[in-house]
């Protein structure tokens, strides 16, 4: 199992084209919102990193010719030097006394010399970061040695352990200062010239180009690098889509695809960060339009006109987004006439539709409907379960809704969702709940370590 299986270009100020090529076929505008927003900020430059952090000047960004290292095989490796991204200064200590005691004394922690695979495997992600960073840095211990300067392979495979794994340790602030580091991750000090049979590519993993974009924003404290640097990883999977198309690559064609309308998602969560939900409202509406007219053309073209080849995924984000503006209306038609591609997801997006506009009467019902529609298939979904005593809490029937909380504990799960609300139900129904959320702290320690999360923070339980 690779990191970014277990997981999952920033100019020093927004560029001025207003083109954005967020569409496989046309590259469509941006919106009048979204240009507006990026070029009321665009006179000051964006933060630069730290002279502590700043590697040695490179030249401007080159755009790539074709698709990322993904798809290429380097077999020599690459002579560029990373040794700036290998300082122990660069990277944080990671405090234990945010994690409860019964985790910090279990058993079940994972021995130093854990393999990080293994790490993983169990949910150690707060362990996993440590052990990234100490093979980063060669700080393991007696004998332990810094990764080769010149192993890009090897340096992005543990950064990208180390940003994803904090991030899922509830350390994002943290994982946002260290992609600091990275600097301008389009310059073309990131690309590998091409060579006899191998084009023009970057160097990074796409995974980690893609989470660098979100964290970067953060760290410098400027939300506009989020929107920009999106739409230049969206110029790069566009012009992979072409190539593949071209040499009959259909396989890599459909993964561009598949990542520029990932791309298109992200931008409307970037632009709800930056505080316009008109922006956002306006660039969904435009996505929602594409995908009508690809619709279309598939039906015209005799092709199958379902939830597309992912599924219906995509679909249900947007579906996501638009509750999150309000829009329920918009929401329902993400999801119609087998946008969704299946009906679980369409059920699921309905009901939350009906939470959203406070129907929780009938969100009720849809949501004991769907969990037994599940169950019957020997299926336990936990969101449901979760949405479903939330409604419970909204309809004055909150010791039904904890016991199906605690239940769905006692069978393994516990999200932070879970278990914040939960905990949240402990603190509603009387004043000791501290009590109950340190036994429920206890009980959470003592499940099975999953690649879903085994270590929890106090934030989780709200202690």
């Amino acid at each position: 199992m690779t990191t970014a299986d277990t997981l999952h270009s920033i100019a020093s100020r927004p560029r001025s084209s207003t083109k954005g090529p967020l569409d496989a076929d046309e590259a469509p505008p941006l919106s009048p919102q979204v240009a507006a927003r990026l070029s009321s900020g665009s006179r000051q430059a964006s933060p630069r990193p730290s002279s502590s952090l700043r590697r040695s000047p490179v030249g401007s960004p080159a755009r790539p010719s074709t698709t990322s290292s993904s798809h290429h095989a380097v077999t020599a490796m690459m002579t560029k030097d990373f040794s700036y991204l290998l300082k122990p200064e660069i990277y944080h200590q990671l405090s234990p006394l945010v994690v409860p005691a019964p985790f910090r004394n279990s058993p079940r922690q994972p021995a130093p010399e854990t393999a990080i695979p293994e790490m993983l495997a169990g949910g150690h992600f707060r362990a996993a970061a440590i052990a990234a960073v100490q093979a980063l840095t060669g700080s393991g211990g007696s004998g332990a040695t810094a990764v080769n300067p010149a192993d890009h392979a090897r340096i992005f495979q543990l950064l990208y352990t180390r940003l994803a794994c904090l991030c899922l340790a509830d350390a994002t602030a943290l994982a946002a200062q260290e992609a600091r580091a990275l600097e301008d991750m389009g310059s073309a000090f990131y690309y590998a010239d091409a060579t006899a049979g191998v084009p023009q590519h970057h160097l990074a993993p796409w995974e980690l180009r893609v989470l660098g974009v979100r964290l970067q924003a953060i760290g410098f404290g400027d939300p506009r690098r989020a929107v920009t640097g999106y739409y230049d990883l969206a110029r790069e999977a566009r012009v992979g889509a072409m190539e593949a198309a071209r040499t009959h690559d259909h396989s890599a064609a459909e993964l561009w695809k598949a990542r520029l309308a990932d791309l298109g998602v992200r931008v409307a969560g970037a632009l709800i960060e930056m505080d316009d939900p008109a922006a956002a409202a306006e660039h969904l509406a435009t996505l929602d339009r594409d995908e009508d007219e690809k619709r279309r053309r598939r039906a015209a073209g005799g092709g199958r006109d379902a939830g597309g080849g992912d599924g219906g995924k995509l679909a249900v984000s947007r579906a996501l987004v638009w509750l999150h503006l309000g829009d329920v209306g918009a929401a329902r038609r993400c999801v119609a006439d087998g946008r969704a591609g299946n009906e679980t997801a369409k059920k699921v997006v309905d009901a939350l539709a009906d939470m959203a506009d406070g129907e929780y009467e009938g969100a009720l019902g849809k949501w004991r409907a769907l969990r037994a529609e599940m169950e019957e298939s020997g299926v336990r979904d936990e969101m449901v379960g979760v949405n479903l005593a939330v409604c419970l809490l909204y309809v004055g029937r909150m010791e039904e809704g904890r016991e199906i909380l605690e239940g769905l504990v006692d069978a393994g799960l516990a999200s932070h969702t879970l278990l914040f609300n939960l905990t949240t139900m402990y603190e509603l129904a009387t004043d000791r709940a501290k009590g109950l959320k340190v036994r429920l702290a206890e009980r959470v320690a003592e499940l099975e370590p999953s690649p879903h999360g085994w270590e929890k923070t106090n934030a989780d339980f709200k202690l």
